[in-house]
Order: C-alpha cells, then structure tokens, then sequence
C-alpha cells in the first residue's frame, strides 16, 4: 500500500510511547510526516524519536500529560515552536481499567474519565484551531480517535472503560457535525482485541487472566494492524472521510 500522500504532513500522536501510538508514530515517520509525540514518559520518548531520526525520519519527543489542562497546553505551544500548525492529530492516549462497578472504584474511573474522555479534549481543543486553518488554506486536515469495540459491545466489568470509549465514538460522530462543513475530517478507530500495554495496568488477577485466555484464542491485532489502517484512513484525498472503522481479529469478528 502506497502512502505518498503522507509526506510534508506535520501529526501530533499521544500515547505515543507505547501501543497504538506509538506504532502510528513510527509508520506515519516512515513516510514522511513530521511527528510531534506526546506522552507522560519522557524516556520512552526520547528513545522513539532517536530511533524515527536514526531511520530518516523527523520527530519531536513532547512529554505531556492529558490528564492537566496546563500540560497539554504546554505541549502545544512547543510543537507549535517548532513545527509550526498540525494538520494530523491522532488520539491513541488511553487507559483500560476494569472491575466490577459493585467494588466502588472510583480512583480508576476517574483515571479513566479523564484520559479517555476528558484527555482526548484537551488534545482537541489545543489542535483543532490548526486543523481548521489547515482546512481553510485548501489542505488535507485529520482528527482520529482511538476508541474501542467495547463502545458497542458489554463485557462483564468493563463497563466504565466501556462507557468512556462510547462517549469518544458519539463526541467523534458529533464533532463531524461541526467540522465536516469544514473541510475537516473526524474519524472514529474501534479494535477489538489488541496487543498493547492496556492489559498491563489490569489490577485484578482473575480479570487478567481472562484477558490472557481471550489472545491464546482469538489471536488479537498487532499494535501494527491499527497503524497501518490510521496510514490508510489519512492518506485518502481530503474530500473522503473514512468516518468510522471497526477492526476485529477474524476469530473475534
């Protein structure tokens, strides 16, 4: 697959030091697009945008946290600086935490609520002024979120995780209301089951082992897979908006 169409872009890519993110980080680099990565881990960061200029490409390692207005609007003035407006911006920032409702967590729904709703804001409201310049001056401007199959699917325990990435699919179908008459494109990724540090951060053992159980049988997506179909989606002439993708393992389909 040819993405010619990506070179001379300029993206800002958070949760960019694993996963998702930073799978999207590295191709997006790979064909030319100027990367802005935006994550809390600074280390992480700096070894991903020597390896991206190691292999050609050029990238800014931004630590930021979406969880603090006042980070991301730091953030923004230093890609800003450097790069000046961003016409790519992709939401991959986001946490999985899951327990019963019944066990009262709230620590973790409140990390949730504000990374995978509150935080994908902040990122928005700090970029879409350049999308909609970008738009404007007649060229290619993308918004992605990263949400989850689990928008539309219940599983036992997620439901918090749930209802945050349902909240990013309908703010992503509304969002196309205000800036589709623009000329901006909004599109809404949702992958099943994935391989990433998601699970990682799982604090309950039978839950975990669940989740273990789900790969040995499905054969989850590659951090890789939803890179490659953010390239696919972006590289598109700026009149096509691929506005929503749901992308499940064959075994999970």
């Amino acid at each position: 697959m040819s993405y010619d169409t990506l070179a001379g872009r300029t993206a800002v890519v958070t949760g960019a030091a694993s996963g998702m993110g930073e799978a999207t980080a590295r191709l997006l680099a790979s064909h030319g697009v100027r990367v802005a990565l935006l994550a809390r881990r600074a280390e992480r960061l700096a070894e991903l945008a020597a390896t991206i200029e190691k292999a050609g490409g050029q990238a800014l390692a931004v630590a930021a946290d979406v969880t603090d207005a006042a980070s991301v609007d730091a953030a923004a003035e230093r890609v800003h600086s450097a790069y000046g407006q961003v016409d790519l911006v992709v939401n991959a920032a986001g946490v999985m935490l899951p327990n019963p409702v019944t066990d009262g967590r709230a620590d973790e729904w409140q990390r949730m609520l504000d990374t995978n709703v509150a935080g994908a804001l902040r990122v928005i409201r700090a970029f879409t002024p350049d999308l909609i310049a970008v738009a404007e001056a007649g060229r290619t401007a993308d918004l992605v979120n990263i949400s989850s199959i689990g928008a539309h699917i219940a599983f036992p325990h997620y439901a918090v995780y749930g209802a945050t990435k349902a909240a990013l699919t309908y703010l992503s179908q509304s969002l196309r209301t205000e800036l589709g008459p623009r000329d901006v494109r909004v599109t809404n990724i949702e992958p099943g089951l994935t391989d990433t540090e998601l699970a990682d951060h799982i604090d309950n053992a039978e839950l975990a082992g669940q989740l273990g159980g789900m790969f040995d049988a499905l054969t989850g997506l590659a951090a890789d897979d939803i890179a490659d179909l953010i390239a696919y989606t972006t590289s598109r002439a700026r009149h096509v908006n691929l506005r929503q993708a749901i992308v499940l393992p064959t075994r999970q389909a």
